[in-house]
């Protein structure tokens, strides 16, 4: 299976095989800067839409036009040097399917500024901060087309790119089942495309429940949960590191 983690802090891609009572895992991309939720906080806090922004730019998009404002698609140009693709003796290397969303943000940035769209963003930051709790209808009074045109392109480009790759990875690894977690998994375009996509390829595509999405102690739950049954158990001595790298096998 295929597991596309995409959150705030995360935007990888693990090849997950079963075996014995556990699983082997196998990253074969990730986020090359900025994860895709990151993308989503910093564009909504430039427009003024304040934080989180992954829930306010997916309930605005539904109200622009998702093809107003063209983005090209990432490119990533060099090799990520941080990864292990060496292939072993006589098999050929393993491709990877990287991410990058540090240029779109960019993008966003010059649209605001190409557009004059300062003067607006400033006031609608001001009136948001006068405002507790900013339900769906502040939010569209507050924003004008241009405005909603720009989320819905921006969100429309980033699910394209989201799952475009993740398709890629799973006919490249010939998996036979795809799961999508993390906090952006809740984004309702992201799901819908997802589902329509993976359809299209005849793989069926799992998300755990909306509240799920961004628990991850119930992620941090799931993985341990084959290791209780298998009694593979960590000594009372074993001490965790955080920044520990994901090794082949868990």
């Amino acid at each position: 299976m295929l597991a596309l983690i995409v959150s705030g802090g995360h935007t990888h891609l693990y090849l997950a095989g079963q075996k014995d009572h556990g699983w082997t895992y196998e990253i074969i991309g990730h986020t090359r800067d900025d994860a895709a939720g990151e993308a989503f906080d910093k564009v909504a806090k430039l427009l003024g839409l304040g934080y989180p922004g992954g829930p306010v730019i997916d309930k605005l998009s539904v109200h622009g036009d998702a093809t107003a404002v063209k983005f090209p698609p990432s490119q990533i140009k060099h090799r990520d040097r941080r990864a292990n693709t060496k292939a072993e003796p006589g098999e050929r290397e393993r491709p990877r399917f990287d991410f990058s969303y540090s240029g779109i943000k960019t993008a966003v940035l010059r649209y605001v500024e190409t557009h004059n769209m300062g003067s607006a963003i400033e006031q609608r930051r001001n009136s948001f901060s006068a405002i507790a709790k900013p339900t769906i209808e502040d939010y569209l009074a507050l924003c004008n087309r241009e405005t909603l045109d720009l989320v819905a392109s921006f969100q429309r480009a980033m699910v394209e790119d989201l799952v475009s790759k993740t398709l890629a990875a799973a006919r490249a690894y010939d998996v036979n089942t795809l799961f999508v977690t993390g906090g952006v998994a809740a984004n309702s375009e992201l799901r819908q495309h997802f589902e329509g996509a993976a359809a299209m390829e005849g793989l069926p595509v799992f998300f755990p429940s909306r509240p799920l999405s961004t628990d991850n102690a119930a992620m941090i739950a799931a993985a341990a949960y084959p290791q209780y049954l298998a009694e593979d158990f960590a000594p009372l001595d074993f001490s965790a590191e955080a920044a520990m790298a994901l090794q082949g096998a868990s």
